[in-house]
């Protein structure tokens, strides 16, 4: 299916949202949001909570949401990881409870995003909740575990870090459709992860560092991928995989279409281009950095 194939009007709130909008917009929310995973200041708020292990960290913010839940309960909700790599949060509600996690969180957040300037007009952030409340007021969590969780936070005071907050369930809102789509598609926890670092846009040897599928595994996804003639024997991505990955966006980008209902195409477009400067603030505190990398190696 063409991304544009659902219509829509261009009407803020029509009720319609084309698939190109779905996935503009899902785009600009996951670059909004991905920053947390790897801001220092993660790394900082967790220490103070007395977890230095980054995995363990990891699981403990993005879980803190659905409470003191037992590390199987993460385990579902993760979907890619394997059951030794979510283990290594054992102990982490003995550390701090949920909510000091999430609080936590909202520190790091907002310290990272002042750190690269990623402030947003007045303006902008009121406009910008103008879009996104009635998205996630209106939507459908029957199924979104971790979006569900992370709507029923209070939101912070700090005006930056709410929204990034109501940032953080659209992201999971379509992170738990795409879990869906992975099952209906006979696509498991470890062969999902495989497939997505034979495009090379995962480091393979990230995602056996932090998802820990052991090697038995690893090579059995592999040759189940194989079989269906979705990666070659070199591992390397097929036209078949490429294709049937794109269908599986496009399948997801159809389940979200509802949840863009409230704003139509151009209110999702729009809210797109009010976040992009959160993304392009961390972009470019990235290449100056690099840049002085280079300087200091010469």
């Amino acid at each position: 299916m063409h991304l544009d194939e659902v219509p829509g009007s261009g009407r803020p709130g029509d009720g319609r949202t084309d698939l190109g909008a779905v996935r503009d917009v899902s785009r600009a929310v996951s670059a909004a949001h991905l920053f947390i995973y790897l801001a220092p200041e993660s790394a900082q708020e967790a220490a103070e909570l007395g977890v230095t292990d980054r995995g363990a960290a990891y699981l403990a913010f993005r879980s803190a949401a659905m409470g003191a839940v037992p590390w199987q309960v993460t385990l579902a909700a993760f979907y890619n990881f394997s059951p030794r790599a979510v283990r290594a949060m054992a102990g982490v509600w003995d550390a701090a409870p949920p909510e000091r996690w999430q609080a936590a969180r909202f520190l790091a957040a907002g310290r990272a995003m002042r750190r690269v300037d990623a402030q947003l007009t007045d303006d902008r952030l009121a406009e910008a909740r103008s879009l996104i409340d009635p998205v996630l007021a209106g939507a459908d969590y029957a199924g979104k575990v971790l979006a569900a969780a992370n709507a029923s936070v209070a939101l912070p005071g700090d005006p930056l870090v709410a929204l990034w907050q109501q940032i953080t369930v659209a992201r999971e809102w379509r992170g738990d459709a795409h879990l869906v789509v992975l099952a209906d598609n006979g696509l498991g926890p470890c062969d999902c992860l495989v497939l997505h670092t034979a495009t090379d846009r995962l480091p393979t040897a990230l995602a056996r560092a932090t998802r820990r599928w052991d090697d038995e595994e690893w090579a059995a996804a592999t040759s189940r991928l194989v079989a269906r003639g979705w990666i070659g024997p070199d591992a390397a991505i097929t036209e078949a995989g490429r294709a049937a990955r794109e269908r599986m966006e496009v399948e997801t980008d159809q389940h979200c279409a509802a949840l863009w209902e409230p704003i139509g195409t151009a209110g999702a477009r729009r809210f797109a281009s009010l976040i992009a400067p959160i993304a392009d603030a961390f972009t470019a505190a990235e290449a100056v950095q690099a840049a002085h990398g280079r300087q200091d190696a010469g």
